[in-house]
């Protein structure tokens, strides 16, 4: 039983790591936009700053929405991200299959934000 309960510790301990990692990574995401890093942990406001990041409209999240739809325009919202702050389609590609690992890059890495990329 000790196992099972040590195990499960384990686990939200990594969950919580996981969880800072990203909320961190997004706030600087956000800040070098231009955009309040504070953005990234308010529900639906943070979507829409991200859509004006990747210069999309904000209508758009009504299309978060409508099922199947929305995971495409969470695909199209990543590769805009990933082009607004100057990266290929490869790094899209890691974006939208690995973020845990691709989402920190952008954020802590050299990518400066240039402008939307849809703009």
């Amino acid at each position: 039983m000790e196992a099972i309960l040590a195990a499960g510790a384990f686990m939200l301990i990594i969950y919580i790591a996981i969880l800072v990692i990203m909320l961190v990574s997004m706030w600087k995401i956000f800040t070098k936009a231009g955009k309040p890093g504070w953005a990234c942990i308010v529900p639906i406001y943070n979507i829409i700053v991200m859509l004006d990041i990747v210069g999309k409209p904000a209508w758009w999240i009504l299309l978060y929405l409508i099922p199947i739809v929305n995971i495409v325009v969470g695909i199209v919202i990543m590769v805009q991200l990933a082009k607004a702050f100057g990266k290929d389609i490869g790094f899209a590609i890691g974006l939208i299959l690995v973020p845990i690992i691709f989402i920190p890059m952008l954020a802590f890495g050299s990518a400066q934000y240039t402008k939307p990329a849809a703009a």
